[in-house]
């Protein structure tokens, strides 16, 4: 079974290393979403993989430390492509949150980027 929970971030970025005159490397913001996939079985006192709540209490210190922030200046995010930032979370999340399958980073409505582990 797989179980996914999708948060929103608003956050600015530039990219530091794109080529002179690239848009991204200009400062400029995104509504990030991120969403965490969990896989695991269905436990049969509960029903489920894992309650909600407790997912979104491991992800509420990664979301206080990227909401409404330049993300170049948070640790480890110097240079915030989506890619960058969905490794970031997952090395966080994945000692604390057994089963974590899959993060996915979406900058716009188009455009995302899936990470599933080292």
């Amino acid at each position: 079974m797989e179980l996914r929970k999708t948060f929103q971030i608003e956050a600015a970025h530039r990219l530091p290393h794109v080529a002179p005159g690239h848009k991204c490397g200009r400062l400029h913001g995104h509504s990030f979403v991120i969403e965490i996939a969990v896989e695991g079985l269905v436990q049969p006192s509960t029903g489920w993989v894992m309650d909600y709540a407790d997912l979104k209490a491991l992800f509420q210190p990664l979301f206080d430390e990227l909401d409404h922030q330049y993300l170049n200046d948070v640790p480890g995010l110097e240079n915030p492509t989506s890619e960058i930032l969905a490794i970031w979370v997952w090395d966080r999340l994945q000692s604390c949150l057994p089963g974590l399958h899959e993060v996915v980073v979406a900058e716009t409505c188009t455009s995302r980027c899936v990470y599933r582990g080292h």
